[in-house]
């Protein structure tokens, strides 16, 4: 079929119209490539710069144990899995890792998918179906709302971290329910109220399933992440978490009990029909996820979230507001690894991204469809591996831009 029937589409896509505009202007924040390893600091557009957009919030993609295991996989396994799991594609380490990740969770199984989109459009798809209801926060990862769309389920939809607006919800429900939220937003930066949802969800016999891609190798005593800091372990159905952001390789897995992993083993479309993931990547994760649940990776963690409140203090105290502060119910403040910084409107955000970018810094942003049209963010991803004069220099760029990237929106 011509794609000229589908040329009026292609033709106006606002998105597409901005981005080829800002490429040819050499503007664009999105679709940069790197020229280096992507760690504390990365070469990009031909020069160094302190990276504050990436998710290898621990430093482990770089680890050279982490790297070792890639090779000693790559000698032994090749480059390819060459099948899905159901059929070649699964190899020991695979396996290892699956053990490996039930262990440290304390489930009765795993499974390792090859993406963390794909875990999670293919877990909230195979759980859920017609007759069923969906109820997800409105700030839960974009995967989540597509599996949950493609589930044929009623899909309801509470307001960001909302425990009243949940409870409405779950008590007018009639039919089985599934509740799903994130631990650790990935645009807004904080911490969902983990122990609050989890008892509404005992109260009203609703299935928990909670995404801790953006927590697991950070929070808890043993670092799998918000939920074992909140101490819900227990209340807890689905545990999902990537192995592409603290975990420093490429991939998702799941979490719970037998019973669930070889339903999902057997109906996850996602896991069912793609190639596994590679031999190489899978051994990094290994690697990593052993360096995670070791002293070395419990100060990893401990330095991530001193530069993570390092940051924000440094950024408050020169007038910047920034949002992610998550308050525990012991009475704790918690800054997570992403640190967001509200921009007045997208050009303002473009204005700056590029005078940050032009004295040294490649920030991450935060727009739209990720958050809603008109709210955009710089959203400054935090390393372990970042120095204090890092830091400090990330707040004082991002303070004497700030205003004046401000003044396009003001004028």
């Amino acid at each position: 079929m011509s794609l000229a029937k589908f040329r009026e589409r292609i033709d106006y896509a606002g998105m597409r119209l901005l981005v080829r505009e800002l490429e040819d202007l050499g503007r664009s924040p999105i679709f940069r490539v790197m020229q280096s390893a992507t760690t504390s600091h990365v070469r990009v557009a031909g020069r160094p710069r302190l990276m504050l957009g990436s998710n290898n919030y621990l430093g482990l993609a770089t680890h050279p144990e982490v790297i070792a295991a890639s090779h000693r996989a790559l000698d032994r396994f090749g480059a390819a899995s060459t099948g899905s799991r159901v059929a070649n594609g699964s190899c020991e380490v695979h396996t290892e890792l699956e053990a490996e990740l039930a262990d440290w969770h304390g489930t009765e199984a795993a499974m390792v998918v090859t993406t963390g989109y794909q875990a999670n459009v293919g877990v909230v798809s195979a759980v859920a179906g017609r007759g069923d209801a969906v109820v997800l926060d409105w700030a839960a990862h974009a995967s989540l709302h597509d599996g949950a769309r493609m589930s044929g389920a009623q899909v309801s939809r509470f307001a960001h971290n909302d425990v009243v607006e949940l409870r409405s919800i779950l008590s007018a429900a009639r039919s089985p329910v599934f509740v799903i939220v994130d631990s650790v937003y990935s645009m807004d930066g904080d911490i969902a109220p983990i122990d609050q949802i989890a008892a509404l969800c005992t109260e009203f016999d609703a299935l928990l399933m909670v995404d801790e891609a953006h927590g697991v190798g950070i929070f808890g005593a043993e670092r799998t992440g918000a939920v074992e800091l909140y101490g819900a372990s227990g209340a807890v159905d689905i545990r999902m978490g990537t192995l592409s952001k603290g975990i420093g390789s490429i991939g998702g897995y799941l979490a719970g009990s037998r019973d669930l992993i070889d339903y999902l083993r057997t109906h996850n479309r996602g896991y069912q029909f793609s190639t596994a993931g590679t031999p190489a990547s899978i051994a990094a994760a290994l690697a990593a996820v052993r360096v995670i649940r070791s002293a070395e990776g419990a100060e990893l963690a401990h330095s991530l979230l001193g530069n993570s409140r390092k940051l924000r203090d440094a950024l408050l105290a020169r007038g910047i507001p920034v949002q992610g502060t998550t308050v525990t119910p012991w009475g704790d403040d918690v800054i997570g690894p992403i640190v967001p910084v509200p921009v007045a409107d997208e050009p303002a955000l473009v204005e700056q991204w590029n005078q940050l970018f032009e004295r040294g810094i490649f920030a991450g942003i935060s727009v739209f469809p990720g958050v809603r049209l008109g709210s955009p963010m710089l959203r400054l991803c935090v390393q372990a591996t970042h120095s204090v004069p890092d830091l400090e220099f990330a707040a004082d760029t991002i303070a004497e831009t700030y205003c004046h990237a401000m003044e396009p929106s003001a004028s």
